[in-house]
């Protein structure tokens, strides 16, 4: 048990340097590890403290685990928490531990004052101030040192508080619930634990057969690859699992268990003192104690079991996972009724650790590619690079923008007729962010791209999204490029990972060849581009589509490219598609991002008249006026995201007082919405909505629930963009679709003024753009 002890303790100092170093190793994403690292601190505290011998050091650690457990959750959704909560709360969590050790203190002063309670109090309020005084140089740093701290006082107590061992669970259970001490209840007492003991392989092999189960459910359903790669999906998913059946295990089942024993152990106590009553010399039991033995023999061995827990960490993990994982054995089948998906569907939890992988990888990745296509394909004009020639776009032509539509679901299928119709007139289509999710691989494209997008027969061009991002733009490469530039780009890749990859020379042709199979078979037009952001050039209009990877931000190659491109466009009126918007949900967003703050910077510079963007899941509108040169400029921004993902909540439930611009739109409305979750809303789900409706959902935000009232049943309200361009009037018309045609004026939520007086509230939509130039005013 001093080894269990100290192999805890070691490892919650352990974690409590990474989640120091957390900066220093990832960066922007140290508050991801730091979350999970203080989730992780957290259980283990909390496991351990069933074991302390003290009721008082029970209850302390009780209080310390949970509030550990919540610092975590609160620092991974930092991003979503609202103004400065996230320090108040994490700073509010080592006041209450310090109060509540200061507690401590004055009731153990009679018996001395024990310094390591002293400490423990005034470390507790030194850090609160500290965080307090330091969150406003870096939040990132100091929600590194909150978790360090926390950690570290977890793990100390680990080490230094006494515990129980496991072969005291009889005889302690006996004493706690009062029973007689009679040497037969010792006796049995110590029968029940030894054959507790004596089972508990059995048991385990029980887990391992549960757990391999899941695993080979999972592997299936996700079409894994049988590479390291491939399988860490369905890994992380039965590690999902098997957390997920720990928490339901000691945070509802057990504590509920518990509860109602509490209420039968008075009977039980009088039950055995008349058993040892009747057991005496001559004593004849009737069969009515028979059957009471039986009953209180079975009630026993619970008792033991439970306090076996308490006292052994191994075995609270075993039995744990015998009482959840029956429960979410169900959860995984049923989960796609649950309408929460991306919260409760443990096969997409692998996405957020793709996430951390790509995220530090994305510009290396993009540069050596584009690189290498460069070199085998050289343009001797350098804004020129990675150009696109679309046919019959010499004069008035029209393309289709969508954004974010691969979930392969009905929110992406409902719009399948609009597109065909709408595409009966356009020159080509460009998708603007997430063409397949949860990881852009390959096995997913025929589902969430090909079939989705049967029927429409122009050309189809992309730029990445974060998702896409997350199998090393494999599936994307192998479908958007060129297929002797996808092999070049794919084998750029693999060298600046020092070849450190599951991908071969053989994988490579297999994906090229998979992405030429679908496109013949489907009849869908792809495979032009040399790059994943690319320009297409007219005589008097430009669309640059640029690649903002993971980060928001592109790689010096990418920004050279952008520059150059801009610098060809003057003169023309100039569109260009991100992969984030600059505008979302009110807000400005690229806030002290100053990667992203310099593109901005970058196509005002330029005078870009439109600024389009997936991403966020819903269709937007923003009219930024500036001065630039002394002069007033316009630069429409449109959100446009809602080609089929989940419909992101945030813009129209959460709306601010105070936009970052005066003019702006959103569809749908907070009226429209509202209605739908109201509907389809099953009880047990209202106080969420409740709290997401009526609190914003603090202190995260409306847009982190977004995804549990994704309802795929109709009113649908997803959208794609229609860009008429017409030099031959002198001007581009924006025409935003829904799932039943043109939006109307009046299915929009707008700003006063937005809409032209002179138009029809029931008329479609027509966002009229004039072309000026660069150097035009206004």
């Amino acid at each position: 048990m001093k080894r269990e002890r100290l192999g805890l303790g070691s490892v919650a100092l352990v974690l409590a340097g990474l989640a120091a170093a957390a900066p220093l190793l990832l960066g922007p994403s140290a508050l991801e590890l730091v979350g999970v690292l203080l989730i992780v601190a957290g259980v283990l505290d909390g496991l351990h403290s069933f074991r302390r011998v003290s009721l008082q050091a029970q209850r302390s650690a009780y209080a310390s685990a949970g509030l550990t457990v919540l610092m975590g959750l609160l620092v991974l959704g930092a991003p979503l928490l609202v103004g400065t909560a996230l320090t108040l709360l994490l700073a509010g969590s080592f006041l209450v531990d310090g109060f509540q050790r200061a507690a401590e203190l004055r009731r153990r002063k009679e018996n001395g004052t024990p310094v390591a309670l002293v400490l423990a109090t005034l470390g507790n309020l030194a850090a609160a101030a500290l965080l307090l005084l330091l969150w406003r140089t870096s939040p990132t740093w100091t929600a590194s040192l909150a978790g360090a701290l926390r950690i570290f006082g977890a793990g100390w107590n680990m080490v230094t508080t006494p515990v129980h061992t496991g072969g005291q669970a009889g005889s302690d259970v006996i004493r706690s619930l009062g029973l007689p001490d009679h040497p037969e209840m010792i006796r049995l007492g110590e029968r029940l634990t030894e054959e507790e003991r004596a089972r508990r392989p059995y048991d385990r092999r029980w887990v391992v057969a549960f757990a391999a189960t899941l695993f080979a459910i999972h592997v299936g359903r996700m079409q894994a690859d049988w590479t390291l790669i491939g399988l860490l999906g369905p890994v992380v998913a039965v590690t999902g699992d098997l957390a997920a059946a720990l928490l339901i295990a000691f945070g509802a089942l057990g504590p509920a268990r518990l509860g109602v024993r509490q209420m039968t152990r008075a009977l039980e106590r009088r039950g055995w003192t008349r058993l040892v009553r009747h057991d005496g010399p001559g004593a004849s039991p009737g069969w009515l104690d028979g059957v009471l033995r039986m009953w209180l023999t079975r009630r026993l061995r619970i008792w033991i079991r439970l306090r076996q827990m308490r006292y052994s960490l191994p075995f609270a993990l075993e039995r744990g996972l015998q009482m959840g994982l029956p429960i979410i054995a169900v959860a995984v089948a049923t989960v796609p009724i649950w309408g929460m998906s991306w919260y409760f569907n443990s096969e997409n939890w692998a996405a957020a650790i793709y996430n951390s992988w790509a995220e530090q990888r994305t510009d290396t990745w993009r540069s050596a590619m584009s690189r290498a296509v460069r070199a085998a394909t050289p343009e001797a004009n350098p804004g020129r690079a990675f150009a696109l020639r679309p046919p019959g776009i010499g004069g008035d032509f029209a393309f289709l923008v969508i954004g974010d539509p691969g979930e392969g679901d009905a929110s992406q299928h409902v719009l399948r007729d609009q597109i065909i119709r709408a595409g009966a007139e356009v020159r080509f289509m460009v998708i603007s962010s997430d063409v397949i999710y949860p990881t852009g691989s390959m096995k997913n494209y025929e589902a969430n791209f090909w079939l989705p997008f049967k029927g429409f027969d122009k050309p189809v061009y992309a730029i990445p999204g974060n998702h896409d991002w997350y199998d090393a733009l494999e599936g994307f490469t192998a479908t958007f490029f060129v297929p002797e530039a996808a092999a070049v780009a794919m084998r750029a890749r693999v060298e600046s990972d020092h070849r450190l990859t599951s991908t071969t020379d053989g994988r490579i042709a297999w994906l090229v060849g998979e992405a030429a199979r679908l496109r013949r078979e489907y009849g869908i037009p792809t495979g032009f581009q040399h790059a994943p952001y690319f320009q297409i050039q007219t005589e008097r209009f430009a669309l640059l589509a640029v690649d903002t990877g993971v980060l928001r931000r592109v790689d010096p190659d990418q920004l050279d490219w952008l520059r150059a491109g801009l610098e060809q466009s003057r003169g023309k009126f100039t569109m260009v598609i991100l992969g984030h918007p600059l505008y979302a949900g009110g807000q400005y967003q690229a806030g002290d991002d100053e990667a992203f703050v310099a593109i901005h910077r970058l196509l005002r510079e330029h005078g870009v008249g439109l600024v389009m963007a997936g991403d966020t899941h819903d269709l937007e509108h923003y009219v930024e006026r500036y001065r630039e040169d002394g002069r007033e400029r316009v630069m429409h921004h449109v959100v446009n995201g809602g080609g089929g993902a989940y419909l992101s909540s945030g813009t129209a439930l959460a709306w601010p007082a105070e936009p970052a611009v005066p003019e702006w739109a959103f569809y749908p409305s907070r009226a429209d919405l509202t209605a739908k979750i109201d509907f389809h809303t099953p009880l047990w789900k209202w106080p969420f909505w409740v709290w997401t409706k009526q609190y914003g959902a603090w202190p995260f935000s409306v847009e982190w629930l977004s995804a549990a009232f994704d309802y795929n049943v109709a009113p649908f309200f997803q959208s794609f963009v229609e860009v008429r361009v017409e030099p031959s009037v002198g001007r581009v018309r924006l025409l935003p679709w829904g799932v039943h045609g043109r939006l109307r004026w009046i299915d929009l939520q707008a700003s006063a003024g937005w809409r032209p007086a002179e138009s029809d509230p029931q008329g479609p939509v027509e966002i009229v753009l004039p072309m000026r130039t660069a150097s035009s005013d206004g």
